[in-house]
């Protein structure tokens, strides 16, 4: 049996991020260290064939990622999720596997589960020395992406009041560890709380229809992709497309429905959080609640200011249990937040003030 190998570390890598890679692949983990060690910008902690070993590993020592497959005999990886999250201590998972492949139901459930971010891995053949830089230049920028420091105002909880306005409408938008969070508040928050929510999620288009039944799921309510002149009703989710953002237009009393654009967004996200929240404010005014969850960037900020403008109410996800504080952490900085939450929280919010009248 191949087991943990643990790796010496100069005293100069200690302030470096660490890394823990988990696959049963001995060429897949000969590779995957390479390109993490020959980076210089991180430190390699161990490399385990299996989850058990894994978990043996992080009751020693302390890492801030771990790459793991999913595929692996006895215990898969997302059967040992919930176990390395916990027994991590923090640390950020990046699924790094065949079965990740874009809108697979494995990256869904993973991303679900708590996974921060998924990357497929390509065929890897006994003899190779490396994956491929392409591959390797990927992976690198989303371990940076992961442990990129946000500094900026302060995030400590707060609780909003509640609005002057009952809301009509939840839009939220999130990125990088954002689904986490999502199921989170959507699991919490009963189906008795018939208003209609709108989220826009940065997934790729195969995704959709995959995420859009996994939110169906956890929330036991109805969720759609949208389509164009799709006209929002009580008790739904709707989600953006992969490929097109949604946007608002009023239908004259007092409702709205959306219409898919490809415009391109400041941020450059397709779909963007931004023209979901800023034509939503302008339908809805003050009876819009716009929520901000984690990812990467500064999606969000700019919509959450129109949604201040008309009266609405911004709720930001807080740094500690963010992936990446960077959408809320922008929204924050500005200003633009009422309240800096945990889901928990956000979902208690919804569900005290989502049955006024």
């Amino acid at each position: 049996m191949a087991l943990a190998r643990p790796l010496a570390r100069p005293m100069a890598a200690r302030a470096l991020p660490r890394v823990l890679i988990v696959d049963d692949s001995a060429v897949a983990r000969a590779a995957l260290a390479r390109i993490v060690a020959d980076s210089g910008r991180y430190s390699l902690v161990a490399t385990c064939a299996g989850a058990v070993q894994a978990l043996g590993v992080l009751q020693q020592t302390e890492v801030d990622l771990i790459l793991l497959d999913i595929d692996m005999p006895r215990t898969s990886g997302l059967a040992a999720m919930r176990d390395l999250l916990r027994d991590g201590g923090g640390a950020k998972i990046l699924i790094v596997s065949g079965s990740a492949q874009d809108g697979g139901a494995h990256a869904i459930e993973a991303l679900s589960l708590g996974a921060a971010d998924t990357l497929e891995k390509p065929g890897v053949k006994p003899g190779a020395a490396t994956i491929g830089t392409r591959f390797g230049d990927i992976l690198l920028a989303k371990l940076d992406g992961l442990t990129a420091n946000h500094v900026g105002a302060s995030d400590i909880v707060r609780n909003a009041a509640a609005p002057a306005f009952p809301f009509d409408v939840v839009a939220i938008g999130a990125s990088t560890g954002g689904i986490h969070a999502l199921t989170t508040v959507l699991r919490a928050v009963p189906a008795s709380m018939q208003r209609p929510i709108v989220v826009t999620q940065h997934l790729p288009g195969s995704f959709s229809t995959f995420f859009a039944a996994q939110l169906s799921s956890v929330s036991g309510r109805p969720c759609d992709v949208a389509d164009d002149r799709m006209r929002l009703l009580p008790g739904r989710i709707v989600i953006a497309p992969g490929d097109a953002h949604v946007v608002a237009v009023s239908l004259g009393d007092g409702t709205a429905a959306l219409r898919l654009s490809r415009e391109a967004a400041v941020t450059g996200n397709l779909p963007s959080v931004d023209p979901m929240l800023s034509t939503l404010a302008k339908v809805y005014r003050e009876r819009l609640l716009a929520v901000v969850l984690s990812g990467m960037g500064r999606d969000g900020a700019d919509g959450a200011r129109d949604v201040r403008a008309a009266g609405g109410t911004v709720l930001v996800q807080d740094r500690d249990s963010s992936v990446v504080w960077g959408m809320p952490g922008a929204v924050a900085d500005a200003g633009l937040a009422h309240a800096i939450m945990t889901p928990a929280q956000i979902a208690g919010f919804i569900v005290a003030n989502g049955s006024r009248r």
